[in-house]
């Protein structure tokens, strides 16, 4: 009865998401057809660019206004959302809904796939390769594979696209939602067990956290910071590790740090069995031909949104390996770098446009070359492993760039249209579809009974968004403050900024009085604590975007 049910779920996911991905293309020949020019990513958003769109009520008035006003709602992303809701859909808006939802819903899983099965893999290669100790990896090349969705939602917001408040707003929402969501959860479903977690990692991981908030409390209130700030404040993920590493040298353990990273990735691993199945295709144990037709079936299905990434990125893992595949990622990824550089130049003249396309050309042939020559059909390269991994680390990169970019580009969009603030959209939307992978991975390890589930699930809920905010935000302010040299970048400030970092807050000041008192036991009286605050939090936003909480004058940015 499994295999049946098995098979029926990886025909819906598959479905949906091909489905999505059709919808994608008619977004883009709708666009194409609506005479769209999709700005470049390196030029700032104009905050106030739609302020016009707000004074009229006519669907068919604001597409006359949008087509008329290209320089004053300026496309943010690939694709011009607002005249494919306002024009092409406008007469439905429901359609119009509809689709930005399933776009938005495709967009995060793209977003974690790719983070998932080619950044994540790129990163154990290199630590592998790097013989990076188990510490030293557990808190950097493996916690930022956990953590890819929200720091490249928050680089590209910050240097990207300019929306510094939709990045801040987002690493925000999803620690705090991790801190106490996900933290809540596990504490209610393992409540029963009565199972004890260390005291010191505890409290080492819960306080450097509140020292962490409490430096980006200073750097919003001044305002401003400049770029040896910036990198002060990046650096202070140096301490944690070096303070990781002290802890577990000095305790002399032979195991692993315990970070939830690493767990996470094998619960994601376990999640993703039912993906590789389908990549490979016909497995000889099949027990059906039946089986077999469903795979390929599956398989098809999955190739639309598999393809173009396997073109692109280098993979050298066991699994996934394919000479044929492997060629013609080394082979392509050169020109698609190249039409990427071209595409957010801006205007190009003809020369140079050919020149980067026959470089990107002659770059693939001879890559091409080599890894025809380098490779067994097999198994993947032994040695020279680190090229490949580099350049699978780097596409890998560029194509969650590009991913992240559209998804903030997106949750704009939908704030113009919906009349809802980017800021509230990247406290909930972003900061919930980033750290769902956290809320899955954590709360099936905690609960899964095995091992140290509890405790390394308990980490990750606060190691998690320590890497984020110093890293994610960290590079995000370093980027801006040298784009902005020699004089300092100014910290996107917003009255539901701070009260979102006071929650936060309250939320760790409520575990870190409440879990030893319980003798480190998470239980349901942590557990219903934690969610009251973060439900608290929301009817405290809900109130005030309906206008019914006011505090005074906004802040001055």
């Amino acid at each position: 009865m499994l295999v049946p049910c098995r098979i029926r779920a990886m025909a819906f996911n598959g479905l949906y998401l091909n489905c999505s991905f059709l919808l994608l293309l008619t977004l883009l020949v709708l666009a194409a057809h609506l005479g769209s020019s999709p700005r470049s990513l390196r030029q700032p958003i104009k905050q106030d660019g739609c302020e016009g769109l707000r004074r009229i009520n006519d669907h068919e008035a604001i597409c006359s206004y949008l087509k008329t006003h290209e320089q004053a709602c300026v496309p943010q992303g690939f694709i011009d959302y607002l005249r494919i809701f306002y024009c092409a859909s406008g007469g439905c808006p429901p359609l119009g809904y509809a689709l930005l939802l399933l776009w938005l819903l495709l967009l995060f899983y793209l977003l974690g796939n790719t983070a998932s099965h080619y950044f994540c893999s790129s990163l154990e290669g290199l630590s592998g390769v790097l013989r990076l100790p188990p510490t030293i990896a557990g808190v950097t090349l493996l916690s930022l594979g956990n953590g890819a969705p929200d720091v490249f939602s928050s680089i590209v917001s910050f240097a990207g696209s300019g929306v510094g408040d939709v990045g801040l707003s987002s690493v925000l929402g999803g620690a705090f939602f991790v801190s106490s969501v996900v933290a809540g959860i596990i504490s209610i479903a393992v409540g029963s067990r009565a199972v004890a977690i260390d005291r010191s990692s505890f409290i080492r991981d819960l306080c450097f956290f509140l020292l962490v908030l409490s430096s980006l409390l200073a750097i919003l209130i001044v305002g401003k910071i400049g770029v040896w700030g910036s990198m002060a404040f990046a650096s202070l993920y140096i301490a944690y590790v070096v303070l990781v590493w002290a802890g577990h040298y000095c305790k002399e353990k032979q195991s692993e740090l315990v970070v939830p990273i690493l767990d996470g990735l094998m619960v994601e691993e376990e999640e993703d069995t039912v993906a590789k199945d389908v990549e490979e295709g016909v497995r000889p144990n099949e027990k059906s031909q039946v089986s077999q037709y469903l795979s390929w079936f599956l398989y098809l299905l999955e190739m639309p949104l598999n393809l173009p990434r396997r073109l692109t990125i280098p993979d050298v893992s066991e699994e996934r390996w394919s000479k044929p595949f492997a060629v013609a990622s080394v082979s392509l990824s050169p020109l698609f770098l190249a039409t990427l550089w071209i595409s957010q130049r801006g205007e190009v003249g003809s020369e140079e446009r050919i020149t980067t396309y026959v470089l990107g050309s002659v770059a693939g042939m001879v890559l091409g070359i080599i890894a025809i020559g380098t490779t067994e059909k097999s198994a993947p390269p032994k040695a020279c492993l680190l090229p490949w991994l580099a350049g699978g680390f780097l596409m890998s990169v560029i194509w969650s760039y590009m991913i992240a970019g559209e998804l903030v580009a997106l949750l704009v969009a939908i704030g113009d249209i919906a009349g809802i603030s980017p800021l509230v959209l990247g406290f909930t939307v972003l900061a919930w579809g980033n750290s769902l992978g956290d809320l899955i991975a954590n709360v099936a390890l905690a609960v899964s009974g095995r091992g140290d589930g509890v405790q390394i699930a308990i980490s990750g809920c606060y190691a998690g968004p320590i890497f984020n905010t110093l890293v994610g935000l960290g590079v995000s302010l370093v980027l801006a403050s040298g784009a902005s040299h020699p004089s300092p970048f100014v910290v996107p400030q917003d009255r539901a900024i701070f009260e979102t970092l006071g929650f936060l807050i309250g939320g760790l000041l409520w575990a870190l009085l409440m879990l030893p008192r319980r003798k480190m036991k998470p239980d349901r009286v942590l557990g219903i604590g934690l969610l009251a605050i973060y439900l608290t939090f929301l009817c405290w936003r809900l109130f005030e975007s309906l206008q019914l909480v006011k505090l005074g004058m906004p802040l001055n940015v």
